[in-house]
């Protein structure tokens, strides 16, 4: 086995993530969610650490973990969230990788998926019942893509003024800022 996927299927999956925030109600299937896991068990970590555990929200718990945070209906949405928590040894950018990693897995499974932040973590910490030293500051919503209901928020997005990616040369430089 290659240590790297350099297959052009690889690369188009990684372009075409999208996030979806309309979920039908239709059930994760516990081998989907098993596989979700495992990919984020496997994502790599600063030295190793894997300063994170995860907690699997559904059913009415998802109410309560919407309300610690601002912009969270994907969650209420959602048929099940999987909130990510920090351990003390634990760090920011690991978490923004398994992040990646879970988004990443529901889309090979034919899921939609939604990174949440969680404003209010003292709350998140009470709704997950986390001990001390522990911390979630986000959260992945996760469910079978509501497609009418999709294109619908996508449409009022683009109608407020949201478009597309920036240009590429406005992002990169070379040695320095503006380089």
């Amino acid at each position: 086995m290659s240590l790297i996927d350099n297959s052009p299927e690889m690369y188009e999956r990684l372009l075409g993530l999208r996030v979806v925030r309309a979920f039908t109600e239709d059930l994760i299937a516990p081998e989907q969610m098993a596989a979700i896991l495992e990919a984020a068990r496997w994502t790599g970590s600063s030295k190793n650490r894997q300063g994170w555990e995860f907690i699997v929200v559904d059913g009415d718990r998802l109410a309560a973990l919407a309300a610690a945070g601002d912009f969270t209906d994907p969650i209420r949405n959602s048929t099940a969230t999987l909130a990510l928590v920090q351990t003390p040894e634990g760090n920011p950018f690991d978490i923004g990788r398994v992040a990646q990693n879970v988004m990443l897995a529901a889309a090979a499974l034919g899921l939609g998926s939604c990174p949440i932040t969680l404003h209010h973590q003292d709350a998140a910490a009470e709704v997950l019942e986390l001990p001390e030293g522990f911390s979630c500051q986000y959260a992945i919503a996760i469910g079978h893509p509501f497609e009418e209901g999709e294109k619908r928020l996508r449409e009022a997005r683009r109608a407020g003024g949201m478009r597309g990616r920036k240009p590429i040369d406005d992002l990169v430089h070379r040695q320095h800022h503006g380089g």
